[in-house]
């Protein structure tokens, strides 16, 4: 990776902060800015995402979209690399996140993401997200013209049963699955190369 200059260090110390922190949102570069209170703009934290996620840190996923100027205006999905980066600004530890079911949903689902980002790094499958007025598809992975779609079984069913209809009568996957106690589990997904779900 060829050495960047970075103008505004205080910017990116905080980016990172609320990319951790945020980690499984989707948040406007807007949002973000108004969160850092720190002069800036929208290109100077884009820009300073990339760097982040090329080091690996956190990404930002694009959504998915047949039209690549609607996935470059989208705004980004946070997604941390490694969980490790989120607890340790976290002041809970191991047994006390167990005990708390909306951190350890959020921490789960952001091992997902990492695996999927980490694991097709490099590779020619792409990773979005899908959302549309209150339906969403957590994680799409595109090889091609081959679509697969995963959704986390966090939410009620009925929520994930819409989205996954809208969705398949836009864009017709090759597949959709589900990961959680009602479809693959996470443990086995987490040992599963993500190609092996395009096949």
């Amino acid at each position: 990776m060829l050495m960047t200059r970075v103008h505004k260090p205080v910017l990116l110390r905080r980016l990172f902060e609320v990319g951790c922190h945020c980690s499984g949102e989707i948040i406007s570069y807007q949002q973000i800015l108004g969160q850092l209170q720190d002069t800036g703009n929208v290109t100077t934290l884009a820009q300073y995402l990339e760097l982040l996620t090329a080091v690996g840190f956190v990404a930002g996923l694009q959504k998915f979209s047949l039209a690549p100027i609607r996935q470059k205006s989208s705004s980004p999905k946070l997604q941390a690399l490694n969980t490790a980066l989120m607890t340790a600004q976290s002041h809970f530890s191991f047994n006390e996140a167990l005990q708390r079911p909306e951190l350890w949903k959020n921490l789960e689902r952001s091992s997902i993401g990492a695996h999927l980002l980490n694991s097709t790094y490099g590779t020619k499958i792409d990773v979005f997200y899908w959302k549309e007025g209150g339906r969403e598809i957590d994680f799409i992975l595109r090889l091609g013209e081959k679509i697969v779609t995963f959704e986390i079984d966090s939410e009620p069913l009925k929520h994930k049963l819409y989205a996954r209809e809208d969705f398949a009568r836009r864009f017709h996957p090759h597949r959709q699955l589900l990961i959680g106690s009602q479809g693959i589990p996470v443990e086995e997904f987490l040992l599963t190369p993500p190609e092996e779900w395009l096949i």
